[in-house]
């Protein structure tokens, strides 16, 4: 049959973790998202922004740096950025030795939302999944799901290596 292999298709346990992990995944981000939504007026995406950007010295970052720290799209980003530029939360400002790069910069205004929001997400986050498992399970969670990631994350990677 011209090279083609049979697929290695998922045996039951498999299709349990990876049922389990599409559904907490998903119902952990609901939680989340309904909580910055409704404490903070804000996404997730728009939250984590403005984590990043209060992580810094200055409270900026290069907008690509932030679209690679953020492992979105640029275009997702700017949308973003542009959603919490009408807010007052972030500015945008050219780099004074690159014509071509423009900084997210966090406003006053969004270290104070950053700094209102941060109690009840970080409470949510508790609530939907570092309170229900044992330290032994969030131990395990951390190490398999950083293998994933770092596997993801690699340059060169390829299906089956």
């Amino acid at each position: 049959m011209d090279g083609m292999r049979e697929p290695r298709w998922l045996n039951d346990e498999e299709k349990h973790a990876w049922y389990a992990f599409l559904t907490a995944g998903a119902l952990v981000n609901r939680q989340i998202e309904q909580q910055l939504k409704t404490d903070a007026g804000l996404s997730h995406p728009q939250y984590e922004i403005l984590v990043r950007l209060a992580d810094t010295p200055d409270g900026s970052l290069r907008m690509t740096d932030l679209a690679n720290a953020l492992l979105t799209t640029k275009s997702g980003l700017t949308y973003q950025v542009g959603q919490l530029e009408k807010l007052g939360l972030v500015a945008r400002r050219g780099c004074p030795t690159d014509d071509r790069s423009v900084f997210a910069v966090l406003t006053d205004a969004g270290r104070e939302r950053l700094g209102g929001a941060a109690p009840g997400h970080v409470a949510a986050v508790r609530d939907a999944l570092v309170d229900v498992l044992t330290p032994a399970q969030l131990a395990c969670l951390a190490d398999a799901l950083g293998t994933v990631a770092r596997r993801l994350q690699s340059p060169g990677q390829s299906p089956g290596t």
